[in-house]
Order: structure tokens, then sequence, then C-alpha cells
């Protein structure tokens, strides 16, 4: 108790970090983390902190290594919830976990770097900062391609600037990957279909996200976050199998 009477809370979180220290803890290697999306993920029962009698959240460092695991699982991979959970399961009870993904240490710390591929885009490095704002010089210098290329890449709809003629970094990952796809003989003009595809995609899951956004309550923007990411990582892993088994198709393999 302090000298007026008033509850200690710094003695209730004594042994334990409340969420906003957790929150400091996780911004320097997540800068989009928020309160909100801790809550979250305590929610679906990714964590489970423990609470002071008053019930205030006490976190332990297991889990703020379990989030850092998560958050890591999330970014780096497009990993679903689901899958992650199972695999943080599997770790909990001492089993072998999935071979798909990330294998959880034993001590749940950081997963592979993002841009460890021979410098093209993962999953996890379309987690982006939208605020920033690329000129086209810029967006030929990150991306090591040329005008001309630019040029083919802005005709077919594969990389388009903002409506102040900016880019985001988001324009730099497409124009590296399709750069990547040039040296098998594709080109800007052959991914037309891909640039409609995610259109119509694109539709499809705005009528499933834009309710959960309009809620009003705290959690929202968070819940409509975590939608739009399970969906992309489902989206990507079914158009990977469809490609996979159109090419085994097409060769006998």
């Amino acid at each position: 108790m302090t000298a007026a009477g008033r509850p200690d809370r710094d003695a209730s979180q004594r042994d334990g970090l409340s969420i906003g220290a957790v929150l400091a803890q996780l911004r320097g290697d997540f800068p989009d983390v928020t309160i909100s999306k801790i809550r979250f993920l305590e929610a679906e029962g990714l964590v489970q902190p423990g609470r002071t009698p008053s019930g205030y959240r006490q976190f332990a460092p297991a889990d703020v290594e379990r989030l850092r695991f998560v958050l890591s699982a999330q970014r780096d991979h497009y990993l679903p919830l689901k899958v992650i959970k199972e695999q943080l399961d599997a770790a909990d009870q001492g089993a072998a976990p999935s071979a798909v993904g990330p294998k959880p240490p034993r001590k749940l710390v950081s997963l592979e770097a993002p841009g460890e591929n021979g410098g093209l885009p993962s999953p996890g490095d379309f987690e982006t900062d939208r605020e920033l704002r690329l000129t086209e010089e810029d967006l030929l210098r990150q991306a090591g391609i040329d005008a001309a290329t630019l040029a083919e890449l802005r005709q077919y709809g594969l990389v388009r600037p903002g409506v102040a003629g900016f880019f985001d970094p988001d324009a730099v990952l497409v124009a590296k990957t399709v750069k990547a796809m040039t040296e098998f003989g594709i080109e800007p003009r052959h991914l037309r279909a891909f640039r409609a595809a995610a259109d119509r995609e694109v539709g499809l899951l705005e009528q499933i996200v834009t309710p959960v956004y309009r809620h009003r309550d705290e959690d929202a923007q968070a819940r409509g976050d975590e939608v739009v990411r399970e969906l992309a990582a489902l989206t990507v892993a079914l158009h990977t199998l469809l490609v996979k088994a159109g090419i085994r198709a097409v060769t006998g393999g």
C-alpha cells in the first residue's frame, strides 16, 4: 500500500511484466504490435500470463518468448495462428512439432531473419511500413531495375503508385520478385493474370474483413488484422498447393 492507502501497482507487478512493459520489449522487433494485439493472442490461447489478485496481467520471460515466436512465425513464415498454436502445444508437451514452418526451440527466440533467400522477399517481408513513401528513383535503386522495366511493371498493373505519385515498400518487393522471375524467361506481360487474380482475391477477402473492422470495441482493429493475416496465409498456401498439383499433372511427377 502507498502512504495514501492506495494499492501499490508496482508491488503487484513485481514478479512479472505488465502488458505495457511487454509491449515496450516487443516494439523494437515488431513495430506494429499493440496492446490489443497481445490481448487478442491471449484470448486465442497463444499465451497465458498470470494474474495478480487485482486482475493485472503478469507476463513471465517465457510468455514474452512465446509472443516473440508467434509474431515471428506470422511475419517471417505467414503461418496461421492454428498452426502456430499446434507447434507451441507440441513443444509444451515435449513432442516433435510439425515439420511445416519454423521449429519452436525449447527457448522460443527469433526465427530466421527475413531476406536470407538471396535478397528475395519472403512472406514475412510483406509486413512493411505503409507510411514510408518512395520516389520512382528510390524504387529503381532499391529494386535494382531500370526505368524500362518499371514502365512494364506499371503497364501491366504489377506496381502502382499512390495518388500522390509515390510508391510503398511493397512495390520494391514486387519488382525484385518479378526481376528474379525474368531470369527464367518470364516477362512482366506474362504476369497480368497474377494481377487479375490478386484483385479478385482482394474483392473476396474485403467482404469478409470489412465487417470485423467496423465493430466498435477496442480490439476490433487487432481482430481485423488477424483475420487478414489468417486469410492471407491460407491464400498463399492454397495457391502454392494448386500450382504444385498442376505442375505434377503436367510433368507426370
